[in-house]
């Protein structure tokens, strides 16, 4: 299995036309689904396998619940013209402390659910200027327009999801 790139040692490149938002949200409306095919039918032992130091299927799928609040923020911080978006917590202690692995998985699904309904719901009313709004990403120390944010954001989507499948791998490998 090829060693992939931790999330914070990964480069972007936001060199695409704004006007491509509308695939963009499409990928974002879709991760619900995508999380809810891969893990709703894993045995609960599975779910709550640790690995090492890194977090569980369920615990990934709770981070990506997680995370969406600091999107729904940024989305907020566009749409007020903030020119440096909120930061991240890059220490995963809401995650951590959340204790995922104690809740129950329908639950955890469908407040993603929710969450990413009303936040794609959010995007489909801005007019499409929108989109190139630009504030500084405090991390990456560039400028990001909302598109950006958003291809980010469905980026970090697929990393967990790839996560999730490479743990399914390894605690249920195929006979």
């Amino acid at each position: 299995m090829s060693e992939k790139k931790k999330w914070v040692e990964r480069e972007f490149a936001f060199d695409f036309p704004e006007t491509v938002y509308p695939e963009l949200i499409g990928r974002l409306r879709l991760t619900p689904s995508r999380l809810e095919e891969l893990v709703s039918s894993l045995p609960g032992d599975v779910l709550v396998r640790p690995d090492g130091e890194s977090w569980s299927i369920q615990e990934n799928a709770g981070h990506l619940l997680d995370v969406d609040s600091l999107f729904i923020g940024r989305l907020d911080d566009y749409e007020s013209g903030a020119k440096i978006l909120r930061p991240a917590d890059m220490t995963g202690r809401r995650t951590t402390e959340a204790r995922y692995n104690e809740a129950d998985l329908s639950e955890i699904l469908t407040r993603f659910q929710e969450q990413r309904e009303a936040f794609v719901a959010g995007l489909e009313k801005l007019e499409p200027e929108a989109f190139g709004k630009s504030a500084m990403h405090p991390r990456l120390k560039k400028p990001m327009r909302l598109c950006d944010m958003m291809y980010f954001q469905a980026e970090h989507d697929d990393h967990h999801l790839a996560r999730i499948e490479e743990l399914i791998k390894r605690f249920m490998p195929i006979s």
